[in-house]
């Protein structure tokens, strides 16, 4: 029996109409993503870890990604996950979570895998960084304190919570040369992450401390800490601490965290991933993960993003090179 020929109409603009949508949908390279893998180079609780589950939940909840799997693999300070993404060639559906300290361990591990391997996919966020005191410190502003540390810079030993070449001992380092002391002469004392720095710096072992804020931020609402300054472009909400450049050091210096795909990831895979990373930024559920972890959007896409990770690969170089470290 032959249709009438509106409903023949009707149906082939629905059918074009479809067509149209999935082509769109197809070449805007949108998810949802299936089988997405997400590696960690350090072990859960860290910002990398942090990081990463907060992506996955984030994507999966949006719809974005289907159950995406995160998986920790530590050892040699990331460099070991380093090799792995290499390692996995063309996997398409495979990110590494990595940031400014993944940059330093691959100098200082002497890792096999450059840092600059994977295919960049998207920085994500960067977060300013603390310099605190204990609160019975005699230093009571970040001026006293840099006089005292140009007066007898070995005397006054930095802790942090990254390994060596990590943003913990990059920060001070690049504070030293900023106000006129030797880098060599910087007293760099390493930590495994918060849990060890904090009881370390509250017992009065280390003059002062540097990590992320948010490292310190219980213990400075507990009145135990006092931050000196905080290193990022801007104030942090709601802390009464200014900026380097506030306190009349030319320095910001903040860490950053990002996702990378292995070497051959095919083009229409990596587009793919952009996409749904772009996507998650412009969402209400990544802002409410932005605050909550007091994050920053610094989101960069794809060559983008590359030249950042050269220009950051060139930098560290030049300061670990000048400790002796490379």
């Amino acid at each position: 029996m032959r249709m009438p020929s509106r409903i023949v109409a009707v149906a082939s603009v629905l059918a074009l109409t479809a067509a149209v949508l999935t082509g769109c949908a197809s070449s805007s390279g949108r998810g949802p993503v299936t089988d997405l893998q997400v590696l960690v180079p350090q072990g859960p609780g860290s910002g990398f870890d942090v990081t990463a589950r907060a992506v996955a939940k984030t994507l999966d909840d949006l719809d974005l990604a289907t159950a995406p799997e995160v998986t920790n693999l530590p050892g040699a300070s990331g460099t070991v996950a380093l090799a792995r993404t290499v390692g996995e060639s063309d996997n398409g559906r495979f990110l590494l979570v990595m940031g400014l300290g993944l940059v330093g361990a691959a100098y200082t591990n002497r890792s096999t895998a450059a840092i600059t391997e994977p295919t960049p996919v998207a920085r994500l966020v960067e977060e300013s960084m603390a310099i605190v005191v204990p609160a019975d410190s005699p230093y009571g502003d970040l001026a006293q304190f840099v006089a005292a540390w140009r007066a007898a810079p070995s005397a006054l030993p930095v802790g942090g919570g990254s390994t060596v070449g990590g943003p913990d001992q990059l920060l001070p380092v690049q504070l030293a040369q900023a106000v006129g002391i030797p880098p060599k002469q910087v007293d760099y004392r390493s930590f495994a992450g918060g849990g060890e720095l904090l009881p370390a710096v509250l017992d009065g072992r280390l003059a002062f401390a540097v990590s992320g804020y948010g490292e310190f931020q219980q213990q400075v609402e507990a009145g135990q800490l006092r931050v000196l300054a905080v290193t990022g472009t801007r104030r942090i909400p709601g802390l009464d601490a200014p900026t380097l450049r506030e306190s009349g050091i030319d320095l910001v210096f903040t860490n950053w965290r990002g996702v990378v795909a292995p070497p051959r990831a095919s083009a229409a895979d990596v587009k793919q991933l952009i996409a749904v990373l772009e996507t998650m930024r412009g969402s209400p559920e990544w802002k409410k993960v932005l605050a909550g972890n007091g994050w920053t959007d610094s989101f960069l896409p794809g060559a983008e993003f590359g030249t950042f990770i050269r220009s950051q690969n060139r930098r560290v170089a030049s300061v670990l090179t000048q400790l002796g470290l490379t």
